[in-house]
This record gives structure tokens, sequence and C-alpha cells, in this order.
């Protein structure tokens, strides 16, 4: 008999240390140094995956480890804000775009990048009380975000369809 319980906690374990690592590597390597905050977002193909194959509940708990754990590793209280605001926003928006059919993957990753970088500038603008950004810098990370979704969704694709077995 299998412990369904365990292997559940231990796939969410391993997909969270996943995510932080893509982090981490994507922290080493920025795509553009001339544009800050633009990045592949590899971690958002692991949170595809766990969406589909795991459900809304488990996305939601990987979503909200990796906020926390980012800060914990980078002690940066700033960033978890901008983290967990771009990451809620995104996740709701793939939840919700997931549910259509004929939405493939690759559609709800791109809206899940745009999701994540509108959150993240809605953060910024609360935090340092800087409304130009909408308009100055939400249309560069927007287009980031449909060419990293792009990437990201078919990786996670790719991904999904050779790992079916693990869906618990």
């Amino acid at each position: 008999m299998r412990n369904h319980s365990a292997q559940r906690i231990a796939l969410s374990g391993l997909l969270t240390s996943l995510m932080l690592v893509f982090g981490l590597i994507e922290r080493q390597f920025p795509l553009t140094a001339a544009i800050p905050g633009v990045k592949l977002g590899l971690a958002n193909s692991v949170l595809l995956y766990s969406l589909y194959m795991l459900g809304i509940r488990q996305s939601v708990i990987l979503m909200l480890l990796k906020a926390l754990m980012s800060w914990l590793i980078y002690t940066n209280m700033n960033a978890m804000f901008y983290s967990l605001a771009g990451g809620v926003l995104s996740l709701l928006a793939m939840i919700a775009v997931s549910r259509i059919s004929g939405v493939s993957v690759i559609g709800v990753s791109v809206l899940g990048a745009v999701f994540f970088n509108i959150g993240q500038i809605g953060m910024a603008v609360l935090m340092l009380n800087t409304p130009q950004l909408i308009v100055t810098y939400l249309p560069i990370l927007m287009i980031s975000g449909v060419v990293t979704g792009v990437l990201t969704g078919v990786v996670a694709q790719m991904v999904m369809k050779h790992l079916k077995a693990m869906k618990t």
C-alpha cells in the first residue's frame, strides 16, 4: 500500500527546491542587464506542471513556499512582497485560463508571465509611489512576459508530456 500523503509531500519538497534552484540560476544569469526585472521565469514551468498535474491547492502551496523560501535565502523582504504580488496574480490568472478548453499550456504560461509582471509593477507602484511605472515600464515587461511565457510554456509542456507518471 502506497502512502499518497508522503508522496505528495516529497514531490512538493522536490518541486519547491527545483523552483528555488531555477530562481538562483536566473539571478546569476539575467537575460539582460539593461532591463532590470526581465528573467526567463523557469520556476513558472514548475508551477505550471504543479497546476496541471497536482492541482490548485498544491500549486498555491508551492507558490507561497517559493516566495517565503526566497525571502529566507536572499534576506530581502521587499523581494518577497514583489514575488508574492506577482505569484498570486499570476497563479490566479493561470488557474482561471487553464479551465478554458482549447487554451494550451503555452497560452496559460504566457498569461501567467504577463500577470506576474503586472503584479510586480503593481507592488512597485504601491511600495515606491511610482505610478509612472504603469506607462513607462509595464509595457516592456509585458512584451518580455509574452516571450518568456512562450519559452517556459514549451518547457512545461515537454516536461508534463514525459513525467505524467509522477501525477499523484
